[in-house]
């Protein structure tokens, strides 16, 4: 009995070990399992309970100017964050620093729920910011440095420069263009947190820096441009305007400004309107800036010369129907004297003379219609429709600076062409990239392309002709001091949203030029938008140039090639011109609007015909024209008017209505519109927009008067008048 007591004893001993050993084995191959097996698994989840790793910022490259200033720097500053876990009250704590951040609290609470471990509260924040939060001693507060991009001189060339968000991406200029080289490669930072809810952090990865660029850019005549367009802002009234330096040799771009403009340092202030770089993103029509490229078209494809006369019919031409003239009625001119008068009417015969596919081929050579690859974001190409697409009125349209688009960019480089004597450089403005160093480098600017679009014979010739248009034409306020000039003005009506055709009110006012004339150091563009009261380039646009240019050349040593006259009020009488003498724009305007540039204009406007006769006329033979002008030009001249400029136009000529307008010159392209005339249609009853478009497709001009709708008309509906005439049209309310 006894045995048998202590073998059942022994038996559940037994049991009671087995079932412990494999209890035992059971736990061990669990713990192998979760050991081994699961071990990955476990340790990211842990480390994504305690542990979290951020980026460090690089240390973004430097932007320099051509002499070695900082543009664009990077500090390291203060950047708060917060652990989440460390902090007893989260919802107030963020309240508090919110506070002085100016965040959104609900945005940056639900964030710090979402991470647990990590958060951002006060990213780069400024010194007093960073200071008013650490005065708080807030538990769970942090601070971890960062670079920061700073740009030291404000505002000043903001539109090049561009600007970055908060993680130090380029959001635009050369700051978005070049941000794979500037931005350099992040860091890595540790966070973790232990047990008792402490946390600690440690550098992985040390961030590599960013690359340096230097720029064309001179901060100085940056500064200088900046100023006199803010001057000529604030004088003109202008809504937005825009200013270019340029090397003509080079293509270097030695200041670009635009307005309005923005502080890069203060990212909440920054407007739309205000990031737009004018410079190379806006399309206008040029007006009669573009002049230069037909009469230089014409003349390299000897078609004409300087001093050949041509009839501007006392100011008024008929094309297609169309009427188009001057702002004065002109009589008889030189090439030199419809460059310097701007004479619409005369552009367009040397423009018929030169027909459409030679026109084209120098408006595209001329940079027109293509980007210049310039190293700044946004740029356009411009509209310059192919000739295919051009209509009947398309070449007179487009030589005198109408129908086609171009960038303020694309005109400096149309005027430094002529400077360079005809060679087409391409404009540029970041001169190299380099690797960060400490150590000062010298870098050489190296021009990427150029193309010759004309002769240098046809060169000097324009340079002539341009230096005309500052001494006794419309540019008469660019005279310098010191220094020869040459340019061309230029005015140009904008299309107006609100009726669908060209404002009467509001224009684009420019003027190009450069200095000094035979060895050009500086080209300079300027562009006003809108001026409110004078608005022709020469009036307001080309005393820019004028003091801009003075100053530029002086700041730059340029010695001078002009005597300086005995004294000072001789160069401010040769400047004071009446704004009515500087006039250039025609009230009216050919082909279709600059929006519409890429589409043909109806059929039934196209229908009628061109009988194009390069007769001269009998009244009075051509060659007599001709010698006559030759005698006038040849008499002596003194060696002063050798070096200050061209030789004046002579007074017979330049005159207008000096001379009949039935006397046109040898070879000049006389139009005879085919007679017949046109129906008057019926305005009663129409708005005073829907009127505009029915005399617009009728060929016929609207004098307006009041407003609302039309009540009656002269001449009345039915009458047959000649193309182009003018319907009196009474609106009332």
């Amino acid at each position: 009995m006894a045995a048998t007591a202590r073998s059942s004893a022994n038996y559940r001993i037994y049991v009671l070990g087995g079932l412990l050993f494999l209890w035992c084995c059971v736990i061990c191959l669990r713990l192998v399992y979760l050991q081994i097996f699961r071990y990955g698994d476990f340790e990211q989840r842990a480390q994504h309970q305690q542990q979290r790793t951020i980026d460090v910022s690089p240390k973004r490259g430097i932007i320099y100017d051509r002499g070695g200033h900082e543009l664009a720097m990077s500090m390291l500053v203060d950047s708060g964050f917060a652990v989440p876990t460390e902090i007893p009250d989260l919802p107030n704590a963020i309240s508090l620093i919110s506070r002085i951040t100016r965040e959104d609290p609900r945005v940056v609470l639900a964030d710090c729920r979402a991470r647990k471990t990590f958060c951002w509260v006060a990213r780069k924040g400024d010194t007093q910011t960073i200071r008013r939060i650490r005065d708080l001693n807030l538990q769970g507060i942090h601070y971890q440095k960062e670079a920061k991009r700073f740009y030291p001189n404000g505002e000043l060339a903001a539109q090049v420069l561009g600007y970055v968000g908060t993680d130090d991406e380029g959001l635009s200029g050369i700051e978005r263009e070049y941000d794979d080289q500037l931005h350099g490669k992040p860091g890595e930072m540790l966070i973790s947190v232990d047990a008792r809810k402490k946390w600690f952090g440690r550098v992985e990865k040390q961030p590599e820096p960013g690359e340096n660029i230097v720029l064309t850019i001179d901060e100085n005549i940056q500064y200088l441009a900046e100023r006199e367009l803010k001057q000529a802002i604030h004088d003109t009234h202008a809504i937005a305007g825009t200013l270019i330096v340029e090397n003509p040799r080079t293509g270097e771009i030695l200041g670009l400004a635009n307005w309005p403009t923005f502080n890069p340092n203060v990212r909440k202030e920054i407007t739309p309107e205000a990031l737009k770089n004018r410079a190379v993103s806006d399309v206008y029509e040029p007006g009669s800036t573009f002049k230069v490229v037909t009469v230089s078209a014409a003349l390299e494809e000897k078609l004409t010369r300087p001093d050949e006369v041509f009839d501007c019919q006392m100011g008024s031409i008929v094309i297609n129907g169309m009427r188009i003239r001057d702002h004065k009625p002109f009589g008889l001119l030189p090439v030199s004297g419809i460059i310097a008068n701007s004479s619409d009417v005369g552009a367009i015969k040397i423009a018929l003379r030169l027909g459409e596919g030679r026109f084209y081929k120098y408006v595209r050579a001329f940079g027109f219609g293509q980007q210049t690859g310039i190293e700044l974001p946004g740029e356009t190409r411009g509209l310059a429709k192919p000739v295919n697409r051009w209509s009947k009125v398309s070449i007179a349209a487009i030589s005198m600076g109408q129908e086609i688009g171009i960038s303020p960019l694309q005109l400096v480089g149309m005027v430094s062409t002529i400077a360079n004597d005809g060679t087409w450089v391409a404009p540029r403005i970041v001169a190299v990239t380099t690797a960060p160093q400490s150590t000062p480098q010298t870098v050489v600017f190296h021009p990427v392309s150029e193309r010759r679009v004309i002769s240098t014979l046809t060169a000097a010739e324009m340079k002539e002709m341009m230096q005309g248009v500052v001494l006794h034409g419309t540019g008469r306020k660019a005279i310098l001091e010191g220094y020869s000039a040459a340019g061309k003005t230029g005015t140009a009506q904008k299309l107006d949203t609100a009726t669908g055709t060209y404002s009467r009110t509001k224009y684009v006012a420019s003027f190009a030029g450069f200095a000094p004339i035979n060895n050009p150091a500086v080209t300079v563009a300027v562009i006003l938008d809108s001026a409110i009261g004078p608005h022709q380039g020469g009036q307001i646009a080309a005393p820019v140039f004028q003091r801009l240019a003075q100053q530029v050349l002086e700041y730059l040593h340029v010695p001078h090639d002009v005597e300086l006259p005995p004294s000072r009020q001789v160069l401010l009488a040769e400047r004071h011109v009446k704004d009515e003498d500087l006039a250039e724009s025609s009230p009216d305007h050919l082909g279709g609007s600059l929006d519409g540039a890429e589409t043909s204009p109806p059929e039934h406007v196209l229908s009628r015909s061109i009988v194009l006769s390069a007769k001269p006329s009998p009244s009075l033979p051509g060659k007599v024209v001709s010698a006559a002008l030759r005698r006038k030009e040849a008499a002596p001249t003194s060696a002063s008017s050798a070096v200050s400029g061209p030789k004046p136009i002579p007074t017979r000529y330049a005159a207008a209505g000096s001379v009949p307008a039935a006397l046109p010159a040898a070879g000049t392209v006389v139009l005879e519109v085919e007679p017949g005339g046109i129906e008057v249609p019926s305005f009663v009853g129409k708005t005073v927009r829907a009127a505009i478009e029915s005399a617009q497709d009728a060929r016929l001009e609207l004098d307006i008067i009041g407003s609302g709708i039309a009540q009656s008309q002269v001449p009345a509906a039915g009458s047959h008048v000649a193309a182009g005439s003018r319907i009196v049209v009474h609106f009332e309310r």
